[in-house]
């Protein structure tokens, strides 16, 4: 079973309002994803919906993750109920549901990361996210308890029900995807709009008034100041593809001179 202190810590600090950093995993590399765990991030995000992984590669990542000491999270291609089921079942500390419109697809998505009664996510004991066997049935409630409900922000209908949203039990950060936000608002890449920064005043403004942790993903870190100061605290630093990509184009241009 995943380090249950780890996870149920991340979900406490997130409630509590605390910051916690992440980097997104793109590479489908354990190798990396352990190198980025041990430099200290809060948490990682193995993403299959636009990163190189698929669900073959989801138990290594989530183990390098762990190895390296960082909440180890899964982004599923879709938010159907047996690929979250699945991602929770290899270990995942953590579940970012993507492309959801409106509060009556969130409060099901939020089914499908919970035991009966309280959702509908298969009874399986034996798997590694609930314990391969030490967890008793009348104790599944503790696992389900755990694990952190991020749901993405990243369309006109999310953004409108917003606070709809942060109102439901279980869903635990409201995430705003930038680039697909700009894109639903009819500002593509207008990072620096207006009307984009009312959309992120929407969000942080919903979170607050039902004591849930606003999150954004960035790949600019001078902006991270800014973004603080408005309230997220739930907040992915780009991409560790990105990072490879930078640092390959940073120590050429240098030795070109």
């Amino acid at each position: 079973m995943p380090p249950a202190a780890s996870t149920a810590s991340l979900r406490r600090r997130a409630l509590a309002g605390e910051t916690v950093f992440g980097l997104f995993l793109d590479l489908a590399s354990p190798f990396a994803a352990e190198l980025c765990a041990r430099a200290g991030y809060d948490w990682l995000l193995i993403d299959l919906e636009h990163g190189g992984a698929t669900e073959a590669d989801l138990l290594g990542l989530l183990q390098a993750t762990e190895v390296g000491g960082a909440a180890a999270l899964v982004r599923p291609q879709s938010g159907e109920r047996l690929r979250i089921g699945r991602a929770l079942d290899l270990g995942a500390e953590g579940i970012m549901v993507p492309r959801l419109d409106s509060a009556e697809q969130v409060r099901e998505a939020v089914t499908f990361l919970r035991y009966p009664p309280a959702g509908v996510r298969g009874v399986a004991l034996r798997t590694r996210g609930a314990g391969l066997g030490r967890v008793a049935h009348a104790n599944v409630g503790r696992v389900h308890e755990a694990i952190v409900g991020i749901v993405q922000i990243e369309s006109l209908g999310a953004l409108n029900e917003a606070e709809a949203i942060a109102a439901i039990d279980g869903v635990d950060v409201l995430f705003v995807g930038p680039a697909d936000l700009t894109h639903s608002l009819g500002i593509p890449g207008q990072f620096e709009s207006a009307r984009y920064r009312e959309a992120l005043e929407t969000v942080v403004a919903a979170c607050r008034a039902h004591g849930k942790s606003p999150g954004i993903l960035v790949y600019d870190t001078a902006v991270v100041p800014g973004l603080l100061e408005m309230g997220f605290r739930f907040v992915g630093i780009g991409a560790d593809g990105a990072l490879v990509a930078e640092g390959a184009r940073a120590a050429l241009a240098a030795v070109r001179g």
